[in-house]
């Protein structure tokens, strides 16, 4: 099949408007008119995972990081990102990264974590702001339901674990064509009345322009109205870390056994034990320290994560058992939703995990 029509799907579930302002998520090389044949799955892209990708006929690699954060102004093979894109374009391999737009779904990263550890109830640890809009139409009482099914139909209209959601209010409104109109109902240069129902519905910024689209598309009027305004209400299903419930509570050193297990976690550093039970966990894949007090606030006894420097383990203050078990550790998982994705979609498809282990870090026994 076309790479486009792999991007779509990997792009509808983890939008790249979803994505940090640092980061460099999206098609790295290739072409979205190119045949692919099967892909190769990892957490990092790098020259041994290409050599894989050659071995195993694969001509897409699918990444959770990307081989490049910035510019490149020069690649002449210095180092391993330029040897890796170089070896790519050479062997015709597409490379594609999801990285913390896969991260900011509820979906996502931290899913896979959650899972892994028994988790159940979990929610978005630090919701994000200032992505959701709220669009008002005034549509005539017939043809109400056919504007409201084209709008859900696009993707407006979802609130948490709910769809199709909307709020209508009946009322009429006035026009009066020029000479040059074509009104749907009533006469040009005389003012008309018609009963009509106001629709609101919720949307994701980033659907904004198809949702208007098929605003157009279902509306009968010729010139259609409606307002768009930005919400600063959190939104419930995008942000950063998950916040859940263990089964059944347990000591903290039975906890980090369980996460030790889980997580395939050679090593984990933490915070001193509280002797609290553990029921309530906060988790973030990669670098989470930055969400640290959301986690307190949460009411999480412990918190999962990597990348904790040595002076912000202070910062638990006694609060929380921070368990700091390694940003590969985290994350490694991270295939396995690309996988899952792409069989849903694809059931034929040839998708390949890798069997390269990435992680830059060992550890000495």
């Amino acid at each position: 099949m076309k790479l486009k029509e792999i991007i779509r799907v990997l792009e509808t579930a983890a939008p790249l408007q979803l994505q940090e302002s640092y980061d460099n998520s999206g098609l790295i090389t290739g072409n979205t008119e190119m045949e692919i044949s099967s892909a190769l799955l990892t957490l990092d892209c790098t020259e041994e995972i290409v050599n894989e990708a050659i071995e195993k006929k694969c001509n897409l690699i699918i990444a959770h990081h990307p081989i490049v954060f910035s510019g490149l102004k020069k690649i002449n093979g210095n180092n391993y990102v330029e040897r890796t894109i170089i070896k790519a374009i050479k062997n015709d391999i597409a490379i594609y990264a999801a990285h913390t737009n896969l991260d900011n779904i509820q979906n996502g990263v931290n899913r896979v974590i959650s899972e892994k550890l028994g988790l159940h109830s979990t929610k978005i640890l630090s919701p994000k702001k200032q992505l959701l809009k709220k669009l008002f139409t005034f549509v005539p009482v017939a043809t109400a339901d056919e504007v409201r099914n084209a709008l859900f139909a696009a993707g407006a209209g979802d609130i948490g674990n709910y769809s199709e959601c909307s709020f209508n209010m009946d009322g009429y409104g006035t026009f009066k064509g020029n000479d040059i109109s074509n009104p749907t109902s009533g006469v040009k240069g005389i003012r008309h009345r018609e009963d009509e129902v106001k629709v609101e519905v919720i949307l994701p910024a980033w659907r904004e322009k198809n949702i208007v689209a098929a605003l157009f598309d279902a509306h009968p009027y010729e010139e259609v109205a409606y307002d768009i305004v930005l919400l600063e209400n959190y939104f419930q299903n995008v942000g950063d870390g998950l916040v859940g419930e263990l089964s059944v509570e347990m000591n903290e050193q039975d906890f980090l056994s369980l996460v030790s297990k889980s997580m395939k976690a050679e090593v984990i550093r933490h915070t001193e034990f509280l002797n609290q039970k553990i029921s309530r966990v906060a988790v973030c894949g990669g670098a989470g320290s930055f969400l640290l007090k959301d986690a307190i606030a949460s009411g999480a006894q412990a918190f999962i994560t990597a990348d904790f420097k040595y002076h912000q383990f202070f910062d638990a203050e006694k609060k929380i058992l921070i368990c700091d078990i390694g940003h590969y550790e985290t994350e490694q998982f991270t295939s396995q939703i690309f996988r899952d994705l792409l069989m849903i979609n694809f059931p034929t498809f040839a998708t390949l995990l890798s069997k390269t282990n990435t992680n830059p870090i060992k550890y000495f026994h």
